[in-house]
């Protein structure tokens, strides 16, 4: 197996089919197609489904894809840095859902090192899409929840792609609104409260069921809903129309300003209190290194965790 080889199915992959491939890899239709057929024979599985509307992935190919990007984004990493005989930026990245201590303990990590010397990268991105980033290196380390609603099937898709979860702390649901709420006062807050206002909660892919939701609550049945793909949207649709979402209670005023609270989420017989277990993904084995250690460092400072 080569290089080039690992190259020519990430690209495939991501084509959807040879032909797509080949012009964008710049070789000849036949000739990937016979360099595929080497590989697979070679490894003695089938990497692809062919058909008239292009290829689709094995399932012996999606594992085979996880592990060859995981070992082409390393051999990109060794290339970008000795290249020319000289060493290039070490390269840094994180994927999260939408937190705020997230984004505020990753400014405290980068304080640290001198950006002259890496390339730093923070996403705050879908659920999947953290765990797809993780997976393939794309990012070293995620952040993310698991509850016992969505757990079974997380930890089922994390183990799939080598994926070890680190639990950093529990909390349960808080309301999160704009302090100009008609809500804003009260000590605490049912979903029953909550009707006459819009929830908001951040888009997840189109096919993606409840599990992979940011809101620990995303069962039960909001007669008015609002989503959004990020925070900003999110905070101005609080004030504008006196939406609300449902969180962690962990929030950083520095980054998201002084104008929202989190009040506790009342819960009754109908509607429960779920636990949140807030922690960060990492493929299994893999060395946190100086950065990493200083960011999962900064995280725990944060929260307030006692080592």
């Amino acid at each position: 197996m080569t290089i080039q080889q690992v190259r020519y199915v990430i690209g495939i992959a991501e084509a959807g089919s040879f032909n797509k491939a080949a012009e964008k890899l710049f070789i000849a239709q036949p000739s990937l197609t016979s360099t595929i057929h080497d590989l697979e024979n070679e490894l003695g599985i089938q990497i692809f489904n062919r058909n008239g509307r292009g290829v689709t992935l094995t399932a012996d190919g999606e594992e085979f894809l996880a592990n060859a990007r995981q070992l082409y984004f390393n051999y990109l990493n060794v290339i970008d840095r000795y290249k020319n005989g000289s060493q290039m930026k070490k390269r840094f990245g994180i994927s999260t859902q939408h937190y705020s201590f997230a984004l505020k303990s990753f400014v405290e990590m980068v304080k640290h090192f001198n950006t002259t010397e890496y390339e730093f990268a923070i996403r705050e991105t879908r659920t999947k899409e953290v765990i797809e980033d993780v997976a393939s290196l794309k990012s070293q380390i995620g952040i993310l929840y698991l509850s016992d609603f969505n757990k079974q099937v997380l930890q089922k898709l994390m183990h799939s792609k080598n994926l070890i979860f680190h639990p950093l702390i529990s909390c349960k649901a808080y309301v999160y609104i704009w302090k100009g709420h008609p809500l804003a006062k009260h000590e605490s807050i049912s979903f029953e409260e909550l009707e006459d206002y819009p929830c908001l909660s951040f888009e997840q892919d189109d096919n993606d069921s409840v599990y992979f939701a940011e809101e620990i609550l995303s069962t039960n049945e909001y007669h008015r809903t609002i989503k959004t793909n990020d925070r900003a949207s999110m905070l101005n649709l609080m004030v504008g129309l006196n939406g609300y979402t449902l969180c962690s209670g962990i929030i950083s005023e520095e980054l998201n300003g002084d104008d929202y609270i989190a009040i506790p989420f009342r819960e009754n017989d109908k509607n429960i209190n779920r636990v949140m277990e807030i922690g960060y993904i990492t493929k299994k084995d893999f060395i946190l290194g100086d950065v990493g250690t200083t960011y999962i460092d900064e995280i725990e400072k944060y929260l307030g965790i006692k080592k």
